[in-house]
């Protein structure tokens, strides 16, 4: 591969300076004419350029043979650099690796990537020589508790983290480098905290100076180390345990864009590393964070006001940098971005302006046109930024005020002028139109944005807004301010509008905080629909809303309206949630963060029509299964951190009932049995090793725990074990030895009857198989068929007697309903030697051995499914079975579109005669000598 410069050279720069040009080209005879050519141009139309010319001219007839091995070199040679010569290897290095980049970004010879890359490299080779000569002295002396000179290779537990272009790898020809200086106090005893900080604080000043200060020779790199927690009062290198505090609690928006880009970059990188990560939940909110528009807005506009940029493009003097249009506008377009959406996709926390603005485009965030755009256009703006620069080394991306100075800056790019200014206003223009239509969405409306709400709301219920908790900030009520109109315009649209804004009332008083909500749905306004829609529609899930507002971010973050991943997807996804979180507790917060999320989809899907109540059904049992398969291994884990690893086999999770069946509501528990196999292991081997049974039990007692505990992000699901041997006698963890002979010789009918819906839903394979097994193998055993109808009689009346439904809307309980229909079904299954996981097919199977007709099965399927409809639609109405209030609400029209009726009349007239039929055939088929 050609390695020459020669060889890779695109464009030259034309002469703007005959006499510099000369003088240029007489200081390399040697090079080749094309070099040679570069080499003038470049001089002539930059001073800067030709002092560097006339100071490295040896080095660089050299150097061009292999441009790219030279700078490496330079910046190797630079990092290993030590002792009193430290400031003259730097001030030379960067002399080089300044050349070299400007001769081969004007000649085309590198990509913008490569010469900021070199630029960034060579800071930090540059900030790990300095900080290494600034500590060196200082650990020499002792001034370091407990650190002796082989402690430099780490600096100590101090490091330098880069921040801005020069975190990203981006540095501009004449940029100053952004540097935070952190050291790791727990390198030291609480006693020498105060000498190291005094230590740490001098290197720190030190390195500064090596950097910055300007000698006959120049410098290296203007230092900034402001960018640290509170610049004024604090020392300029911070504990970490500090910063860390300071980022907790007073952290602010523009301090978490800026470590997007941060990274270590001298001093111990490890410790560097560590901090960020346990910066990341400050960094990356887990929530789509749409605050963070308004935000970096205020942010564009305090700077424009500051530094008077707040006009027209006008091309003299325009910075490139913060004037509209500019470098700023774009990294603040895509950092925005990211911060939005990085917290919940990891993929987007990258520190490159470019690379961020691909992902942000592959992922949906941003659309492929705008991403097109913005790349381009960067890349051209920080060309033309380097040219400005690379003029006088100063830190300017001021656009020429003069015509001699767009001469100049024509000739270096080589265009003419009406070329140049015609480009630069074209790319200016589309860079402001594409970024300012962004953060104009949290900008409030005009007054020719003001929507008609064509209804005359209760005034006393709008006026007690601003009292409720959401409201009380003053953002949160701004912001609202601005909902307002759009959102009193939509509720105008309801069917009902006053009950609509009843409902939503109900929302906001129960909301308790409101900036995050509000900046989702003024950043996204179909939005709105789907919350007037859940508020207005049902009030349980309205309640779960304004106690969980963060569920929306699914609604908008990809795979809300895709298709259902399934039971494997799910514990898939979750798994991956779960291997991110070194925590326990962090595990636990955010499985119930995640499932909620996916709990509502199901919720708002099954509510608008997307899917019906069999689907919703199953991907609630599909949700619970995930949950359960996955946590169970963590819940493990870290119980064995105590008690040691499971003794013998380990054990499974028994989904019993409707879990067990795969057909769940929104409000279901879990019926679980937990079921071991200690193979002959007495105890546990830990730190406190347990007896196996006393393990388990405790085991099991810790899962139900991670299940139904409320902790920050609520609880998962409350846990129901009574199906377990022996019922709530019974240990609540069963051996498999234990649970074989229990069920093949003491269980009750009723037990069997339950296992017919029985499945392992979590726990090692091997365990998992042998279960299944023993579970088909006791459901094979012979039966009596009249025995097990008398005994489902006798079950039915004792249920009758015990549990009266709650009134006619109440579907589970009650002759001819989904309880008496199941019981009925799990004997069919006994009796026949299958399962009853699908109560439809268990009924015919049933009919296929002769113990009913095919009318019967088709009138109990019927009444089955009504049911079952019901169930599931009322209770994301209600927990609790539905009453009249509930039907008085707009949920009515929900329930009558999922049974297919048009009045609530006649719904309850259709249930009572569906069901009593089903009564009827049921009193046949176990008492078929009873008279009634």
């Amino acid at each position: 591969m050609t390695s020459n410069l020669a060889s890779l050279l695109t464009r030259t720069p034309r002469v703007f300076d005959n006499d510099r040009a000369q003088d240029a080209a007489r200081l390399v005879p040697d090079v080749p004419p094309e070099v040679r050519a570069l080499i003038s141009g470049a001089a002539s139309c930059a001073p800067y350029l030709m002092s560097l010319v006339e100071k490295e001219a040896a080095w660089l007839a050299q150097a061009v043979h292999n441009p790219q091995a030279a700078v490496a070199q330079v910046i190797a040679e630079a990092a290993a650099c030590e002792g009193a010569d430290v400031a003259h290897h730097l001030r030379q290095a960067k002399r080089r690796v300044a050349l070299m980049t400007a001769l081969a970004d004007l000649g085309g010879a590198w990509s913008l990537e490569q010469v900021t890359g070199a630029l960034s490299d060579l800071a930090d080779a540059a900030c790990t020589a300095a900080l290494r000569a600034g500590l060196a002295p200082l650990i020499k002396r002792g001034k370091l508790p407990g650190m002796t000179e082989d402690d430099l290779e780490d600096a100590g537990g101090m490091v330098v983290l880069a921040m801005g272009k020069m975190g990203a790898g981006e540095l501009n020809y004449s940029s100053d480098i952004d540097l935070i200086c952190l050291f790791d106090e727990s390198r030291f005893d609480p006693d020498d905290f105060h000498q190291a900080r005094t230590t740490f604080v001098k290197a720190t000043r030190a390195m500064s100076g090596t950097l910055s200060e300007l000698t006959a020779e120049g410098y290296v790199f203007r230092t900034d180390l402001r960018l640290r927690p509170d610049p004024s009062v604090t020392p300029v290198c911070l504990a970490m345990e500090a910063a860390e505090n300071y980022y907790e609690s007073l952290g602010r928006t523009w301090e978490r864009a800026a470590y997007i880009k941060a990274r270590p970059a001298a001093g111990d990188l490890a410790a560097g590393s560590d901090f960020i990560d346990r910066l990341r939940p400050f960094i990356w909110r887990r929530h789509l964070d749409f605050a963070a528009i308004q935000d970096a807005h205020d942010m564009r506009l305090a700077i424009r006001a500051h530094k008077g940029l707040g006009g027209p493009i006008t091309l003299p003097g325009h910075n490139m940098k913060l004037g509209r249009g500019g470098i700023r506008e774009i990294e603040f377009f895509t950092q925005t971005r990211q911060l939005i959406a990085g917290g919940r996709d990891a993929e987007l926390r990258l520190r490159g302006t470019c690379e961020g603005l691909a992902m942000l485009g592959q992922k949906g965030w941003v659309p492929s046109d705008a991403v097109d755009v913005l790349t381009e256009h960067y890349r051209a703006h920080r060309t033309v930024e380097h040219r400005l620069q690379m003029v006088r080394d100063a830190q300017t991306h001021d656009l020429p005020k003069t015509p001699h100075g767009f001469e100049r800056l024509a000739a270096m790019m080589d265009v003419d002028v009406p070329a140049l200014e015609a480009d630069l206003t074209a790319r200016l223009s589309a860079v402001h139109d594409v970024t300012e239509g962004f953060f104009a969405a949290s900008r409030a409306p005009g007054a020719e944005e003001t929507i008609e709400e064509e209804h005359v709301f209760d005034a006393e219920t709008l006026g007690r807004w601003h009292s409720y908790p959401a409201l009380r900030s003053a953002r949160g009520a701004e912001i609202f301010e601005r909902l307002k109109p759009d959102l009193l315009a939509r509720l105008a649209q309801a069917a009902k509008p006053d009950e609509a804004l009843r409902a939503f009332d109900g929302f906001l008083a129960g909301l308790p905080a409101g900036v995050q909500l509000f900046s989702l749905l003024k950043a996204n306004p179909q939005l709105a629909d789907l919350l007037i829609d859940v508020v207005s529609t049902s009030p349980a899930l309205a309640g779960h809303l304004s106690r969980n507002a963060a569920v929306f971010d699914a609604v908008i973050g990809g795979d809300f309206f895709s298709d259902w991943p399934g039971e494997a997807g799910l514990k898939e996804m979750l798994d991956a949630v779960l291997a991110g979180e070194p925590s326990y507790e962090a595990q636990l917060d955010n499985t119930r963060r995640w499932a909620r999320e996916w709990h509502f989809r199901i919720g708002v899907h099954l509510l608008r029509g997307l899917s019906d109540a069999d689907v919703a059904g199953q991907q609630y049992a599909d949700l619970a299964r995930a949950v359960l398969a996955s946590l169970w291994p963590s819940v493990i884990a870290q119980f064995s951190t105590r008690h040691g690893p499971p003794p013998g086999r380990g054990a499974v999770i028994l989904g019993m009932g409707s879990l067990g069946a795969g057909r769940l509501t929104a409000t279901s528990d879990l019926d679980l049995m937990v079921i071991y196999d200690p193979a002959g292991e007495e105890t546990s081997e830990g730190k406190r090793p347990l007896a196996a049974r006393t393990y388990y039990a405790r085991l099991t007692q810790a899962m139900i725990t991670a299940m139904t505990a409320p902790m920050a992000q609520g609880k998962l699901y409350d846990v129901d074990m009574r199906l377990r041997p022996s019922g709530n006698q019974g240990p609540v963890a069963t051996s498999l030895a234990s649970f074989e002979s229990y069920q093949k010789a003491d269980a009750w009918v009723w037990e069997h009857l339950a296992l017919t819906r029985a499945t392992v839903v979590a726990g090692p394979q091997a365990i998992n198989e042998e279960v299944t097994a023993l579970i088909a193998e006791i459901l094979h055993q012979p039966r009596d068929a009249e025995q097990i109808l008398s005994e489902v009689a006798q079950m039915r009346s004792r249920i009758a007697a015990a549990k009266a439904p709650v009134g006619p809307w109440d579907v589970k309980l009650g002759p001819g309903r989904m309880q008496d229909i199941e019981l009925l079904a799990q004997a069919g299954a006994l009796i026949t030697k299958g399962a009853a996981h699908d109560t439809g097919r268990a009924l015919q199977s049933a009919q296929a051995a002769g113990l009913w007709d095919g009318e019967t099965t088709a009138a109990l399927a019927r009444a089955y499914d009504l049911c079952w409809q019901l169930q599931c639609a009322g209770r994301l109405l209600s927990a609790k079975p539905l009453g009249e209030a509930d039907l008085a609400q707009a949920g009515a029209s929900f329930l009558l579109r999922s049974l297919g009726c048009d009045t609530v009349e006649q719904a309850a007239a259709h249930l009572a005669q569906t069901c009593g039929a089903a009564a009827a055939l049921i009193d046949k088929v176990v008492a078929p000598g009873d008279p009634s």
